[in-house]
């Protein structure tokens, strides 16, 4: 029984275009390529780790060789999208870019694309981590890329678009797949927890969420790591402990006594959080995004927010403070003394978020005095007119 068991990034693997979370604008557009019969030869899939490349890829070969296809409603039980999820169909072909990255393996390619599909409609080459091909690779890969024989579909995928030739990229259909929200990754976690009958408080999610920065697999593979460690119960204190994480109410304080100016109470909580082997790096970065949303906030309701703990600042206030904060990014993450680093970086934002742009100051001394009442001596001309009158 233990060999059967499957981690839960693996079993839970989106299986048709309606599993995929967060991508509604490329699972739109394949979707419509499909039932109008507008496939391109090429396609590029782009983004973060754990976003969908590899997924949307295998989902997109389904739709093209499902039996009676090309279809994007295709049944998940046909034998033929039976077979391309276990990865033993004959004309889906998955190379490994990293390992497979010599012009030897591309010749290959080449002379395996010219014969005809022997199972599905399509032969469909998916190329993960395309940015790894060497540069003959890709030379060698170019002119199959841009005159393919019809039956032929490719499909890349990289988290580097950098590196992959601006050549094979003018021949692709490029799709961004975006990070995944934070609600939605809470969401799909919500529903695994169900069916695996995990009991797991809301807060706990978010914490699992925030952490796998807007990767689905990261989520889940924590998700996993925490079922291991505290079996069918998970709470917000044991994802705190086990990832050295710091809990929503202590970002919250931290930020309020930046905004505050309370240098004590910044470094009594910075204190507490090292003391108790709290991760400075990761709490930084969600300070950062705490910050950041009271700076949308501020946006929102015209250049004021009492977001950080009820203490009034202005948009220029709270722009500086996040800058403070992103600029000590750097020490912190690479410094030697990672706890001085930190609270050098807090105790300069809050300078920062105190300190006044000039030009700012000038606009503000300028509408002031187009707003004051007229000088006495204009006043004192007046009335001796009027006498005079």
């Amino acid at each position: 029984m233990a060999g059967s068991y499957q981690v839960i990034a693996r079993k839970w693997r989106p299986q048709t275009f309606a599993d995929l979370v967060g991508q509604d604008h490329v699972v739109r557009t394949l979707t419509n390529a499909i039932n109008r019969g507008r496939i391109a030869h090429a396609y590029l899939f782009v983004g973060p780790r754990g976003t969908g490349k590899t997924s949307t890829a295998r989902i997109f070969a389904k739709a093209l060789n499902c039996t009676d296809g090309p279809k994007a409603d295709f049944d998940v039980n046909d034998p033929a999208c039976v077979s391309i999820a276990e990865g033993s169909h004959l004309d889906v072909v998955e190379i490994d870019g990293a390992s497979n990255n010599g012009v030897d393996q591309v010749r290959d390619l080449r002379e395996t694309v010219r014969y005809a599909p022997a199972q599905g409609k399509f032969k469909v080459y998916i190329i993960d981590e395309v940015h790894m091909l060497s540069a003959q690779a890709f030379n060698a890969l170019l002119k199959t890329l841009e005159e393919p024989p019809a039956h032929v579909k490719f499909v890349f995928a990289t988290t580097d678009p950098q590196k992959v030739l601006p050549t094979i990229i003018s021949r692709c259909q490029r799709f961004d797949l975006k990070p995944i929200p934070t609600d939605l990754i809470v969401e799909r976690l919500k529903k695994i927890a169900v069916d695996e009958k995990i009991a797991v408080t809301e807060a706990a999610l978010g914490c699992i969420a925030r952490m796998a920065d807007g990767g689905m697999r990261d989520a889940q593979s924590i998700f996993d790591q925490m079922i291991s460690f505290c079996g069918a119960e998970i709470s917000e204190p044991d994802v705190l402990d086990v990832y050295g994480l710091v809990s929503a109410e202590k970002i919250a304080a931290l930020a309020a006594a930046l905004a505050a100016g309370d240098h004590q109470k910044l470094v009594a909580i910075v204190d507490d959080c090292d003391s108790g082997g709290r991760d400075l790096v990761r709490l930084l970065v969600d300070l950062q995004a705490l910050v950041r949303t009271a700076l949308l906030d501020a946006i929102a309701k015209g250049g004021r927010s009492d977001a950080l703990g009820g203490v009034a600042m202005t948009t220029e206030q709270i722009t500086r403070m996040l800058d403070g904060l992103r600029e000590g990014e750097g020490s912190v993450k690479l410094g030697l003394a990672e706890k001085i680093n930190f609270e050098v970086t807090l105790l300069k934002a809050v300078e920062a978020s105190r300190s006044r742009a000039i030009d700012s100051l000038i606009k503000e001394l300028a509408a002031l005095a187009d707003e004051s009442p007229a000088a006495p001596a204009a006043a004192g001309t007046d009335d001796s007119e009027k006498k005079k009158g």
